[in-house]
């Protein structure tokens, strides 16, 4: 029954860091590590999926003050899992360490 258990079509993520070098920090990509993936293999199922960073606005637009920026994951980063996202516009740096939705769309199964 849907309204018992409820479904989501997103997996929980969190944004770690930007992608860096050892002096220099890349803010267009986003490392983010997605729940129940731990290396590489499994990371690969999320490429081409769409991100999501929710957040709550100060001012009301439109009936809502909720927003979000939205990304797409690239490719994974290193073998523990964690993979490189892209926004639209740069995630902010109050994104760090919070969490993202990692939609389950566009399916390539």
């Amino acid at each position: 029954m849907p309204s018992e258990q409820g479904h989501r079509l997103y997996v929980k993520g969190r944004h770690l860091s930007f992608q860096r070098g050892k002096h220099t920090l890349t803010p267009n990509t986003s490392l983010v590590k997605i729940e129940g993936v731990d290396d590489t293999k499994s990371a690969k199922f999320y490429l081409g999926k769409k991100v999501a960073f929710v957040y709550r606005a100060k001012r009301e637009v439109r009936g809502s003050n909720i927003r979000v920026i939205w990304g797409k994951v690239t490719r994974p980063h290193g073998n523990s899992g964690v993979v490189r996202a892209r926004f639209r516009n740069n995630l902010p740096p109050k994104s760090l360490g919070a969490t993202v939705r990692v939609m389950l769309y566009p399916s390539n199964i």
